[in-house]
């Protein structure tokens, strides 16, 4: 039997909330956490809107997730985000216990695998997932900046 809730599924709706990101002039960055198979948190960049540099997709994600769920621990949970995590959100999913982490496009520059930053021990982490949207997203976003300044 085909499980429709695939990681492509779940990365889809990531890229849904990055496009929320796109249209409020945001770095066009989206998660989603999930636990059997339900989203239980949408969430996208918020660092302008906020003025946060804190405001990451994941960040709020992991905000959201853990409200719903009454508890700081996410251990049954995904996420899913559309770009690498960076190492203020990775060594935030450390504290989360996150079980699995789901992104799209890699960050070569800031993401937590350039850094070495430490995971927790369980967290299992899956690359490339959809990346040649979530970075085409990403790509446009920059493309336009640069052509509006």
């Amino acid at each position: 039997m085909i499980n429709p809730f695939d990681d492509a599924y779940f990365m889809k709706r990531a890229l849904q909330e990055a496009q929320l990101a796109f249209d409020k002039n945001e770095i066009p960055v989206g998660a989603v956490i999930v636990m059997n198979n339900q989203i239980i948190a949408r969430a996208h960049n918020l660092t302008e809107t906020l003025n946060d540099v804190t405001a990451h997709a994941e960040m709020q994600a992991f905000t959201a997730a853990a409200d719903y769920l009454g508890g700081k621990y996410l251990k049954e949970c995904t996420l899913y985000v559309t770009l690498e995590p960076c190492q203020m959100c990775a060594g935030a999913s450390y504290w989360t216990q996150i079980n699995k982490i789901v992104y799209g496009a890699s960050e070569e520059k800031r993401g937590f695998i350039k850094l070495n930053t430490t995971l927790h021990p369980k967290t299992v982490v899956v690359g490339g997932i959809l990346e040649k949207e979530c970075s085409k997203l990403l790509t446009r976003f920059f493309i336009e900046k640069r052509n509006l300044n």
